[in-house]
C-alpha cells in the first residue's frame, strides 16, 4: 500500500503587537515594521512561538497558497468557471435547390422578374416561317432502296434499248453509213428540185462580210443555164475535179451595190461518196491547189448587164471550196464591172489579210469573193434539210 498522504499544514496566523498599540492590515507597510519590532524582542525568548503568546492575535481570512514545486502538497487554486462547450465543426455550405426543370420547346416563361410587378407584358408574335415543331424524318435506308431500285429499272430499260436498236440494224441493214449514202443521193438530184431563188436568191445580205467587218448587199443580175462543167473552168482545175465526177452546173452572177464589182457563183454537182469527197477535200487542202493561179474558175458573162464584159482577164479574186457534207464543189470568182483587166490576181483568202496593198485587196474584191461564197453554201445546206419543193 501506498503512504497515507501527510496532513495539510495549517496556515500561519499573523498577530499584531500589543505594544504598538495600533493594528494594520496584513503586508501593509506598518504590519511588516511592527513585526519586526516584535520579532527582535521576541528573540530574547529563543523563538517565534513564544513571541506569539506575548501578543494579542488578530485571525485573518485564509489564502490558498498557489501550488508550486516547493509546496507539492498545497491545495490547487480555485478552479476555472465552467464554459459552455462550443461547436467546433465548420458549418456546411448550403446544398442549392435542384435546377428548375427545363421549359419545352417554343414554351415561354412568364413569371414577372423580381421588381416588375405592374409592368405591361409584352409578348412578340413568331415570324410566319417559324415552326417549332420536330418533324421526324424520313428513313434514309428507304430512299436509298427506292433510288437503288429506279437506278436498276433505268439500267434494265436502256439495255434493252440499245440491244432492240441494234437488233433493228442489223436485221434491215440501216445503219450510219446508208444513212450518209441517202442524203448524199438526196442532195445530188437536189439540182433539179429546187427552185432556183432558194439556191441564188435576189438579194443576198452579208452582215460584216466587208472590209473592217463592214456590212454588203449583192444584187442577182443573172442566172446561167444548167450545164455541164467542161467550160466553166480552167483546163487544170477541171482535170483536179475530174475524179469527183460532174453530174451538173449551176451558176449566177451578182453585182455589188454600188455596181462596182461583178461577182459569179456557181455549185457543181458530182457523182462521188462522201469518201471520194473527203479524199478530193484533203487534195485540195495538201496540194494548195485552191490558191494556184493557173486553177481559176471562169466567170459567167450575161449580154446585156454590168457582167457582160467580164471575161478571164477580168478575174482579180477567186475562193474554191470542196464540201464534205454534200456532193458539192462551190466556187465564186470576183472583178471589176468597168472591164479592166488584172494582171496579177489574188486568191480571197490573201486578199483578206490586213496590210495588203494590191489592186483586189484595195477594192476589197477577196472579201466579196468568200462571202458571196459562204451565203450561198448556207443556202444550199438548208435546202438539203428541208423538203424540196417541186417548182409549180
Amino acid at each position: 500500500m501506498s503512504p497515507s498522504p501527510p496532513p495539510p499544514s495549517r496556515p500561519p496566523v499573523v498577530v499584531a503587537s500589543a505594544s504598538s498599540g495600533s493594528s494594520a492590515p496584513p503586508g501593509s507597510p506598518g504590519s511588516s515594521g511592527s513585526s519586526g519590532s516584535s520579532s527582535s524582542s521576541g528573540s530574547s525568548g529563543g523563538d517565534g512561538e513564544s513571541g506569539a503568546s506575548e501578543t494579542a492575535g488578530v485571525p485573518l481570512p485564509p489564502t490558498a497558497p498557489a501550488s508550486s514545486a516547493r509546496f507539492p502538497d498545497a491545495p490547487p487554486g480555485p478552479l476555472p468557471p465552467e464554459t459552455t462547450p462550443s461547436e467546433t465543426t465548420a458549418r456546411l455550405r448550403p446544398v442549392p435547390a435542384a435546377a428548375p426543370a427545363r421549359r419545352r420547346v417554343g414554351a415561354v416563361d412568364l413569371t414577372p422578374q423580381p421588381g416588375t410587378e405592374g409592368r405591361p407584358f409584352v409578348r412578340f408574335a413568331p415570324p410566319e416561317h417559324y415552326d417549332d415543331r420536330t418533324t421526324r424524318l424520313r428513313p434514309v435506308s428507304d430512299r436509298l432502296k427506292l433510288r437503288a431500285v429506279a437506278a436498276v429499272a433505268c439500267l434494265v430499260l436502256g439495255i434493252g434499248l440499245l440491244g432492240g436498236a441494234t437488233a433493228g440494224a442489223l436485221l434491215t441493214g440501216d445503219d450510219g453509213a446508208s444513212s450518209a449514202r441517202g442524203s448524199y443521193r438526196a442532195a445530188a438530184e437536189l439540182w433539179h428540185g429546187i427552185p432556183v431563188n432558194r439556191l441564188f436568191p435576189r438579194t443576198l445580205k452579208g452582215d460584216g462580210a466587208g472590209p473592217g467587218g463592214a456590212d454588203r448587199t449583192w444584187t442577182r443580175i443573172a442566172v446561167a443555164p444548167s450545164s455541164g462543167c467542161a467550160h466553166a473552168f480552167d483546163p487544170l482545175l477541171y482535170k483536179a475535179l475530174r475524179p469527183a465526177g460532174c453530174l451538173r452546173l449551176l451558176r449566177a452572177t451578182y453585182t455589188d451595190a454600188t455596181q462596182s464589182d461583178v461577182t459569179t457563183v456557181g455549185l457543181m454537182f458530182t457523182k462521188a461518196d462522201a469518201s471520194a469527197m473527203r479524199a478530193l477535200h484533203d487534195r485540195f487542202a495538201r496540194q494548195g491547189l485552191a490558191a494556184r493561179r493557173d486553177l481559176l474558175p471562169r466567170a459567167y458573162a450575161a449580154p446585156g448587164t454590168d457582167a457582160a464584159h467580164f471575161g478571164d482577164a477580168q478575174r482579180a479574186s477567186w475562193v474554191v471550196d470542196v464540201l464534205t457534207d454534200v456532193p458539192v464543189v462551190a466556187y465564186a470568182v470576183t472583178g471589176f464591172a468597168d472591164g479592166r483587166t488584172v494582171t496579177d490576181p489574188e486568191p480571197a483568202a490573201d486578199a483578206m489579210k490586213p496590210g495588203s496593198t494590191t489592186a483586189p485587196a484595195q477594192a476589197g474584191l477577196g472579201h466579196t469573193a468568200r462571202g458571196v461564197a459562204d451565203l450561198i453554201e448556207q443556202g444550199l445546206r438548208k435546202a438539203v434539210k428541208q423538203p424540196t419543193e417541186r417548182p409549180s
